[in-house]
């Protein structure tokens, strides 16, 4: 069974504040079931956007979320342009940001194929 939408942004906060970062949601969807979209913030003012991956990904575990990168190491308004396209599409998605380094313990994400 698949953790609802508010309880894994929820516990996603938690985990980045606890590795030392900051982590703020930054539009609140559907508690249940909204799509969650994660911004990471660095340093050098660049940012990574990942996304919900594909269904294809999931197979048997379907309980488990997964991401993709959307944009990686963009200018902060290539992110905010990819996100206001996907908010008219979807308003009832949440945005998650963090500013954490790493971020590889904190979900998965998943390759493309090809």
């Amino acid at each position: 069974m698949r953790l609802k939408t508010d309880m894994f942004v929820s516990a996603l906060v938690r985990r980045v504040f606890g590795l030392g970062g900051f982590a703020a949601v930054e539009h609140k969807g559907a508690e249940s079931a909204g799509a969650i979209f994660i911004r990471q913030r660095f340093r050098d003012g660049l940012e990574t956007l990942y996304a919900p991956a594909p269904q294809s990904f999931f197979g048997e575990d379907e309980g488990s979320r997964k991401f993709e990168v959307r944009a990686e190491h963009v200018e902060a308004h290539e992110i905010a342009d990819l996100l206001a396209r996907e908010l008219k599409f979807d308003p009832d998605l949440w945005l998650v940001e963090l500013e954490i380094d790493d971020v590889a313990d904190l979900f998965e994400v998943v390759e493309p194929d090809g």
